[in-house]
């Protein structure tokens, strides 16, 4: 995950951006990229440093310029990955998370978390810990609150 994180920061720069979408279309050297974005040539270059740390992009000397082409398989693995982000699973309905201590990752915390699936939720008003003892005993019969230490009396 490290590596698509510091992937999504390199492209996170507006000019290293526009440097890609540049040499998705044509293969261009440094001179070509600054008059095109009218920045620096030593600006440019210390981008295409980063976008080839990056692996994003690659140069190859053609007689004494070096043109800069895009790395487009390493742009279909960004996108791989990206998608498989927004294919997983939602955290499951009415898990409580008070006590996950601010962990994201449902799934991998679920033992951290307290089971808080009330059966009438509707009934409940405001946050776990505003709850009357009535709406408690009626969405959770005679026992407290299990999101809560103890339940707020009103």
């Amino acid at each position: 995950m490290s590596e698509l994180v510091q992937t999504l920061k390199t492209l996170a720069d507006e000019t290293r951006l526009n440097l890609v979408k540049l040499l998705l279309t044509h293969d261009l050297c440094v001179g070509a990229l600054a008059k095109r974005l009218a920045v620096s040539e030593a600006a440019v270059s210390q981008h295409l440093k980063q976008l080839r740390e990056a692996g994003l992009v690659k140069g190859e000397k053609r007689g004494y310029w070096t043109h800069y082409t895009v790395e487009r398989e390493k742009l279909y693995e960004l996108a791989e990955l990206l998608r498989g982000l927004m294919e997983l699973p939602s955290c499951p309905e009415g898990v409580c998370i008070k006590k996950m201590n601010n962990k994201i990752d449902c799934y991998q915390e679920e033992a951290k978390m307290c089971d808080c699936k009330c059966q009438q939720p509707k009934k409940l008003k405001g946050k776990p810990g505003e709850c009357t003892l009535e709406q408690i005993k009626e969405c959770h019969g005679d026992q407290n609150h299990p999101c809560t230490e103890e339940p707020k009396k009103k």
